[in-house]
């Protein structure tokens, strides 16, 4: 693995200075990626092209890409219209937990939204930020401007895991906010009632939103795989509960897998593309999925 690459494990870009530096480097990691994967000409969607569509003039082909990818992409002028997406970031206490040898949901949620950030700005769009617990704590809207994702990254790195999660109330807020129409990307662990989150999303799919959700979960609320004895605790309520992991572990995964699989379903049922993440995936996991989308987006 070259440094490049290295720069998509989560704990290696815990390491970082800073998250501007982070959202680079991870960013980069991901496109020297796409440049040496077998999607020939997969990275050239990137700022300056997109995938030629019938109706394009050809004049606008760019040949020198066609050469060395076999495929037709279109030069992209400033003035054409592209994206806009909102990255919405769950910061309630939930999302501040880590098992032994992990990055927090809570981290590893900021420092994709960073992430995402630089890339959509990176690729011309326009992009904007929502922070939320029992409601919207921080909303900024969508810009294309290069220089704006400092302010993105800086609210990030100011954000602090606090209160309750709410995420469904927080979810309806925002969509009565978002005026015109855009991808909205939702990481979260989703630690809410499933009925009522798959509503909110039902909400900006009414109002013709598409819609991504990153569902961020750390590898021991997966499988519960602790060795001893432990002491459970919420760390919204404070309620604690002592007891041998290995006892409960079996049902303890059946329900949890229900409880993902009702979100999926839901997800899938309204045409709301759905990922789940462990803190321990490499960045480039759920960056691919955001290009995918942003392709379906624009086919």
């Amino acid at each position: 693995m070259d440094n490049s690459t290295a720069y998509l494990l989560p704990d290696v870009v815990a390491k970082l200075g800073s998250m501007e530096l982070r959202a680079r480097l991870v960013v980069e990691g991901f496109i020297t990626g796409l440049h040496r994967s077998p999607f020939h000409g997969f990275s050239a969607e990137f700022s300056e092209h997109r995938q030629y569509r019938p109706g394009d003039e050809l004049k606008h082909i760019d040949w020198k890409i066609y050469g060395r990818s076999d495929r037709f992409y279109i030069k992209q002028y400033e003035d054409e219209t592209n994206l806009r997406c909102v990255v919405v970031a769950d910061m309630s206490a939930s999302m501040g937990y880590a098992s032994p040898g992990n990055i927090s949901k809570f981290q590893y949620a900021t420092y994709l939204a960073a992430s995402l950030s630089y890339l959509v700005l990176r690729q011309r769009d326009a992009v904007g930020l929502a922070l939320y617990s029992e409601d919207i704590v921080t909303y900024l809207p969508p810009r294309s401007k290069p220089s704006y994702v400092q302010e993105l990254i800086r609210t990030l790195d100011a954000a602090k895991p606090q209160s309750t999660t709410g995420t469904a109330t927080a979810l309806h807020r925002l969509a009565e906010r978002l005026t015109r129409r855009g991808l909205v990307i939702i990481i979260s662990d989703l630690f809410d009632d499933p009925t009522s989150v798959l509503q909110a999303l039902r909400h900006f799919r009414h109002d013709k939103h598409d819609v991504l959700v990153m569902h961020v979960l750390d590898p021991r609320e997966v499988d519960l795989n602790f060795s001893n004895a432990a002491i459970f605790k919420d760390v919204e309520t404070g309620v604690e509960l002592t007891t041998q992991p290995l006892h409960i572990q079996r049902s303890y995964r059946a329900v949890f897998e229900e409880f993902c699989s009702t979100i999926k379903r839901g997800c899938y049922a309204q045409n709301v593309d759905y990922v789940r993440i462990t803190t321990d995936t490499p960045f480039d996991v759920a960056l691919r999925q955001y290009l995918n989308k942003r392709r379906h987006v624009h086919s």
